[in-house]
């Protein structure tokens, strides 16, 4: 099978879509002997779509373990224009804010639709909304004929993202589309997309990998011994609620002096407000909190094994490929009761879930778990044992191929 990923981002531009798709793309490969090639731009990090990272990856083709990636040219200029504009029309309710909100989150990629329409696949999926290039991808798709799979990881909590009606039309007419969890699958059926489309794909985390992880070693590398530990694994965006963390170790601290906090992701323009919090912290709180800029995997498994607990506060999630990493450690997890998240997790069986924005529910939870050994065991085997079953990238990738041969036949009954 020929199959094209149109994707904004791929490694080393990292986040929770981007790796999915790395890790569906070589296994398509080295499993199944298909032919994957993917279309993405030569950012970095998204950030370089509004000219906030001027980091970027040579534009061309190479190959990655069996993957051939083209990397196109952003252009990403005029983004204050582009965002003022999408601002007005938006306020107004103006015809075309759908598309002014859509022209400024970019990528914008001169001669991706054209590259899409010529390229010989079998099946394209793209990823992910609200970004410009799923647009790129749907034009292509219908002046080459080719079937076409969206996954959306839709954050319906972000109005200002995903509150367009242009997602939602695109969605009904792609061939089919794939869901991070349940919550998207019933959230889209709600809007009146087809759910014998909808194929809840989720994600996969490299068990075996993660099972060989040395958290004692970790521990000793970062001078710790056995002090309760918190990790918050993920880019340093705003809407992953780091702030809210921060907010609520001082209720942790008053309960529990010695708790540490990790803080490990990819870092962006976020990041100054992330230490500008840290700053306001007495110093010796401030010493009590480590950031760790883009680890590499060794040293963020290191740290999900080391870690007592995992805290994801985030406002909103499609899925939280995190929370599958920490429970292939053994670890419990907390996160908010919103979106993807609510869905992946089961409250009170392999993790804790609290309100979004509320830093003392958070401290509460991280506390009765940091306090309970027990409970921590319970939930993390328990969440062991779900990823085990269900989120192994083989046991995804099979999923993820079922839903391209069925969009196949599903384009071809219809052709």
């Amino acid at each position: 099978m020929r199959i094209l990923h149109v994707v904004h981002g791929y490694p080393p531009n990292m986040g929770g879509t981007q790796r999915l798709f790395q890790e569906l793309s070589e296994q398509l490969v080295q499993t199944y002997g298909d032919e994957v090639t993917v279309f993405t731009t030569n950012a970095y990090s998204n950030y370089h779509f509004w000219q906030e990272d001027d980091h970027t990856v040579p534009v061309g083709t190479e190959q990655i373990n069996g993957v051939t990636v083209r990397r196109f040219l952003v252009f990403n200029r005029f983004s204050g224009v582009r965002l003022n504009l999408a601002r007005l029309l938006y306020k107004l309710r103006l015809p075309g804010h759908d598309w002014a909100r859509t022209w400024h989150n970019g990528p914008i990629v001169p001669g991706l639709t054209q590259a899409i329409a010529k390229f010989e696949a079998d099946v394209v999926t793209a990823a992910a909304f609200p970004l410009l290039h799923m647009q790129n991808a749907r034009r292509g798709a219908q002046q080459s004929r080719k079937p076409l799979l969206y996954f959306g990881a839709l954050h319906p909590e972000d109005v200002w993202g995903f509150e367009r009606q242009l997602i939602y039309r695109s969605i009904a007419d792609a061939t089919g589309f794939l869901a991070a969890t349940s919550f998207e699958k019933t959230y889209l059926a709600e809007r009146g997309i087809d759910p014998s489309k909808i194929t809840v794909l989720g994600a996969g985390v490299n068990v075996a990998e993660l099972a060989k992880a040395d958290g004692r070693s970790w521990r000793n590398a970062h001078q710790l011994t056995n002090e309760p530990l918190i990790a918050f694994v993920g880019q340093q965006v705003a809407h992953k609620g780091i702030d809210r963390l921060l907010q609520a170790m001082p209720h942790i601290w008053q309960a529990l002096p010695a708790a540490r906090l990790v803080i490990a992701g990819k870092p962006t323009g976020y990041s100054q407000t992330i230490h500008a919090i840290l700053e306001q912290l007495p110093p010796a709180q401030r010493r009590q909190v480590l950031v760790l800029d883009a680890p590499p995997d060794a040293e963020k498994n290191g740290l999900l094994a080391a870690c007592d607990v995992l805290a994801l506060p985030s406002r909103h999630e499609s899925f939280g490929m995190v929370l599958a990493e920490a429970w292939a450690c053994g670890k419990p997890v907390v996160g908010c009761h919103v979106g993807g998240v609510a869905a992946l997790v089961d409250d009170e069986q392999d993790g804790l879930l609290v309100p979004v924005d509320d830093a003392k529910a958070l401290a509460q939870a991280l506390l009765r778990l940091l306090q309970n050994p027990s409970l921590r065991e319970k939930l993390g085997a328990a969440g062991k044992q779900k990823v085990e079953s269900r989120y192994t990238w083989a046991a995804v990738t099979a999923v993820y191929r079922e839903a391209c041969i069925a969009a196949i036949n599903r384009f071809a009954d219809f052709s």
